[in-house]
C-alpha cells in the first residue's frame, strides 16, 4: 500500500491522558543519563521553584508517540511500521513537565512528500496539561488544557524495494 498524500492536514484529537508519575521521572532520566538532582530529589526541584520532580526535555517523546501511533494504526495512513526510519524529532518547551501533570497530545500532520518510492511524512504533537479535575476527552471545556510542549517528527516510510 502507498502513503496517503491526503494525510497532509489531517489531525488526531488527544486520547489517553498519560499521567506523569515521580518514579516514571526517575527511570527515564536514568535511560537517558541525566544526572541534575531535580530529576530525582524532589527537594532539589523545590528548591529550583518547581513543585515536584521536574522530568528532562525529552521526556515529552512519551506523550508524542503515544499521539504518533494514532497516525501509524490508521489503515488509511497506508504507513508499514516496518518499512519506517526515523528521521528528525525538535522539541519546543512551554513549560517544564513535572511529576503529578496528566499530559494529552493532539496529533497534525503537516506534511507528506513522496520521495522515490516512499515517503516522508511530518508530524507535530501539541502535548497539553490538564488543569485538575478536567478530563483527558478531546471535548474537555475551554481553558482547561495548558501547552506544555511541541514535538515535531518526520519520518521516512520506504517504498517497497528499499
Amino acid at each position: 500500500m502507498t502513503i496517503n498524500p491526503d494525510l497532509q492536514g489531517r489531525s488526531y484529537p488527544a486520547a489517553e491522558v498519560y499521567d506523569v508519575g515521580r518514579e516514571k521521572i526517575r527511570e527515564f532520566a536514568r535511560a537517558v543519563k541525566a544526572t541534575h538532582p531535580a530529576h530525582f530529589d524532589v527537594a532539589a526541584a523545590k528548591a529550583l521553584g518547581h513543585g515536584d520532580l521536574v522530568a528532562p526535555p525529552t521526556f515529552a517523546i512519551i506523550v508524542a508517540q503515544r499521539a504518533d501511533a494514532q497516525l501509524i494504526e490508521d489503515p488509511a495512513s497506508g504507513i508499514d511500521l516496518s518499512r519506517v526510519v526515523h528521521a528528525d524529532q525538535r522539541f519546543t518547551h512551554h513549560r517544564p513537565i513535572v511529576a503529578g501533570d496528566r499530559l494529552v497530545a493532539e496529533l497534525h500532520v503537516d506534511g507528506v512528500r513522496a520521495m522515490g518510492g516512499g515517503a516522508m511524512i511530518t508530524t507535530r504533537s501539541e502535548i497539553f496539561a490538564l488543569a485538575p479535575g478536567a478530563d483527558g476527552d478531546s471535548g474537555a471545556a475551554a481553558g482547561v488544557r495548558e501547552p506544555v510542549a511541541t514535538t515535531t517528527s518526520s519520518i521516512l516510510v520506504r517504498g517497497e524495494g528499499q
